[in-house]
């Protein structure tokens, strides 16, 4: 069983994890209309991987005898001026992401709770992946510069991307 406020943390964490899905929709539905279908592509898979994190810290609360509750996801942005603008706001919000986790190790840590701990340890690696993936796509999109050619080749490097949900 987890404690109450082990229980509420997780809650908002797990909303904060549909709103990343629902931030990288908006996202992708942006980069398509800029054009960019890969980079579309690339965000809506980054949507549905948050989805399937959300869906880990649903499983989480459960199976340790706690309660869900879905609360209010505020609604995203629209708009981004371009490619290298939208990438700088994922970077923005994975870094966000990554000290709401840590203050969630915190709260674990706080409740002597060491299954939470665990249970975060792999959130805690898929942070580091996720800023280290979209500061090298930064760094890609900074040394393209202003050629068309090069982004357009990167556009279609996003597009290769697949769903590959995450391991249990």
């Amino acid at each position: 069983m987890i404690s109450k406020k082990m229980q509420d943390a997780l809650n908002n964490q797990l909303r904060a994890e549909f709103y990343s899905g629902y931030l990288y929709l908006s996202m992708s539905a942006c980069a398509d209309a800029l054009g960019y279908e890969g980079v579309a592509n690339w965000l809506k898979i980054q949507s549905l991987e948050e989805f399937s994190h959300a869906d880990k810290f649903f499983s989480y609360i459960s199976e340790r005898g706690g309660r869900v509750l879905l609360g209010q996801i505020n609604e995203p942005p629209q708009e981004w001026d371009n490619i290298p603008a939208i990438f700088d706001a994922v970077l923005e919000h994975e870094q966000k992401v990554t000290g709401m986790i840590n203050d969630l190790f915190d709260v674990a840590i706080e409740e002597k709770d060491h299954a939470a701990k665990i249970f975060l340890q792999w959130f805690i690696e898929e942070q580091v992946e996720e800023e280290d993936t979209v500061g090298a796509i930064i760094n890609k999109i900074k040394l393209a510069g202003n050629h068309a050619g090069s982004m357009l080749m990167m556009d279609k490097e996003f597009g290769q991307r697949v769903f590959t949900p995450p391991a249990e």
